[in-house]
């Protein structure tokens, strides 16, 4: 009789379960938009408009492209809750991108928490669409995988044709990981925050844990050491707008 009342219970034990565990919807969820705000210091990025970096080397910004997926939020209380996932690329020649939309069963928020880049899973899952389609040129071969963050341009420092520089950051094995796990405490507020506004500096991809010279290094488009620490670098380019 034990085992029959056991075994009748399961079934339910093993829904509540997945209540628990599956990211939940409906009218409980609350809309939270994320706006980034692309900049060269203090100076607002705008694209073929000349400026200076970080290290003093002058820079035109032809294109500028990131992934962000595995979205997370941690309440006020310290519980983290895991959103579906998603995937998106934000492409400042794309206003719209800049702007992403997610669904949260609070708005009492401590910190948001993302990937930048593409999981490993995505990576080996052949061809794709939507954000992740390969015609939007973010990506190389099955082998490579995606490009996490793309940043291209010209340079009075460059040594090359064009004075390019083309800095094409991937890879998702190993020690040639540049996928990054980004964590933004929001600045505490009396009310709940419906709109967190992010700035995006880009002089972090030059000087942040390395320096990059454009004079010295002005291409990367293989996973390796160099795309590695470039990816160290650009983790450190976000930030919370604390006054909007």
């Amino acid at each position: 009789m034990k085992k029959s009342i056991a075994l009748t219970c399961m079934p339910t034990i093993l829904i509540m379960m997945g209540l628990l565990l599956t990211p939940q919807t409906g009218s409980s969820q609350k809309k939270l938009s994320l706006s980034f705000h692309h900049r060269v210091g203090n100076e607002t990025l705008v694209l073929d408009n000349s400026y200076t970096n970080i290290l003093g080397e002058n820079i035109v910004v032809r294109k500028f492209k990131y992934y962000l997926s595995n979205f997370s939020i941690t309440d006020q209380s310290g519980n983290n809750h895991f959103l579906p996932v998603d995937y998106f690329l934000v492409d400042e020649a794309d206003s719209a991108s800049k702007n992403i939309s997610l669904n949260v069963p609070t708005l009492e928020i401590k910190s948001i928490n993302f990937l930048l880049g593409v999981d490993s899973i995505r990576n080996v899952s052949g061809i794709q669409t939507g954000a992740l389609d390969p015609l939007l040129g973010m990506f190389w071969t099955w082998n490579s995988g995606y490009i996490m963050a793309k940043l291209e341009g010209t340079s009075d420092s460059s040594h090359i044709a064009g004075q390019a520089f083309t800095y094409h950051i991937g890879g998702f094995k190993g020690e040639t990981n540049t996928n990054r796990y980004i964590t933004l405490t929001l600045p505490q507020k009396n009310k709940p925050q419906n709109n967190i506004h992010i700035t995006t500096d880009i002089n972090h991809w030059f000087k942040s844990k390395s320096e990059i010279r454009i004079a010295q290094t002005p291409v990367c488009h293989t996973p390796g050491a160099l795309a590695v620490k470039i990816a160290d670098n650009y983790s450190t380019m976000f930030s919370v707008n604390a006054d909007q």
